[in-house]
Formats: structure tokens, C-alpha cells, sequence
């Protein structure tokens, strides 16, 4: 073998070891792009899991409207939503209308545990009504005295007839 063959196999061979780096370098980088985006998801559905339970714990504490943030022997729609979110980190504003203008508008096929749905019961279009979407058609909410921190079913119901917009406020 003579000196321009040997210089030639050592590119060649450094050629394709770069190559296989490179390749190993882009499908490493690939993966860890997919199991970030899959964390994120499961951290997102950890906390939602999370808001609900903690809200489930509350079912049957009376409505009272106009009480004050982080009463937690009564509550109104907005405080109630406020105090559960807050418990991970989650700041919402006082009402429900100003709740409805954080986080990322969501439409109403695309709800998922946790989203915030905003009504206007009084049909006067104000929103006036925050709830907590936890899945199944399903809401976690206070309202009414006598009724209080309860589950409602949302399709059909006057949360649904009366809905305005959703956001979704988790991370």
C-alpha cells in the first residue's frame, strides 16, 4: 500500500466516523426532544390531577358570594378556583372575569381536566361564572346557597347554555 492510499482510507474512515456521530448526535437530540415533550404533558396532567383532588376535598363547603381569598369555610366560584389553583403555584385574579382573560383561550372540543369554563348565567354578557373542567362532561364548582362546592354534569346543563369561553391556565 503506498502513501496516497493510506491517506486516502484514513479520510475515508474519518468521513464516516463523523457521518455516525452526526447520525447518533440527531437521533439522541430527537429523543430527548419527544421525552421532554412527553414530561411536560405528564406534569401538566400531574397537576391537573392534583387541582381537582384538592378541590374534590372541598365538596360540600358553602357558597358565599363575595368572600374574601383564602377563606376556605366558604366560597364563591372565583375564590374557590383561586384558592385550589394557588395550592400549586397557579395565580388566578379575584373574579371570574379577570379569570377569564389568563392563560390560553381554549376551544370547547379541545377541553381537558383542569381548563376553567366561563358562563354568563345572568345572560347579560358579563361572565359572571367560573367552573373547573375535570373530564367525563364533567365540572367541579360552587354556586347557590344550599348547594355549595359540587360536581355538575356540563352537557345541557346552564353552565353549558350559558358558556362563553374556556382557558387553560395550567403550564
Amino acid at each position: 500500500m503506498n502513501k496516497n492510499t493510506n491517506v486516502n482510507m484514513k479520510s475515508r474512515y474519518g468521513k464516516l466516523l463523523i457521518g455516525a456521530t452526526l447520525s447518533l448526535s440527531i437521533v439522541l437530540t430527537a429523543g430527548t426532544m419527544f421525552t421532554n415533550t412527553h414530561s411536560a404533558y405528564a406534569a401538566s396532567t400531574s397537576i391537573s390531577d392534583n387541582i381537582i383532588a384538592k378541590g374534590k376535598q372541598y365538596i360540600g363547603v358553602p357558597y358565599r358570594w363575595g368572600t374574601k381569598s383564602n377563606n376556605t369555610s366558604a366560597f364563591d366560584c372565583s375564590s374557590f378556583t383561586q384558592f385550589v389553583y394557588k395550592q400549586y403555584g397557579i395565580n388566578l385574579p379575584r373574579s371570574s372575569y379577570q379569570q377569564s382573560k389568563v392563560g390560553s383561550f381554549v376551544p370547547r372540543n379541545q377541553l381537558q381536566p383542569g381548563d376553567l369554563i366561563f358562563s354568563d348565567t345572568n345572560r347579560d354578557g358579563k361572565i359572571n361564572h367560573v367552573s373547573i373542567y375535570i373530564g367525563n362532561n364533567q365540572l367541579l364548582h360552587t354556586y347557590r346557597v344550599g348547594i355549595g362546592v359540587t360536581i355538575s354534569n356540563f352537557a345541557g346543563s346552564t353552565w353549558d347554555r350559558t358558556y362563553v369561553t374556556a382557558r387553560r391556565v395550567l403550564p
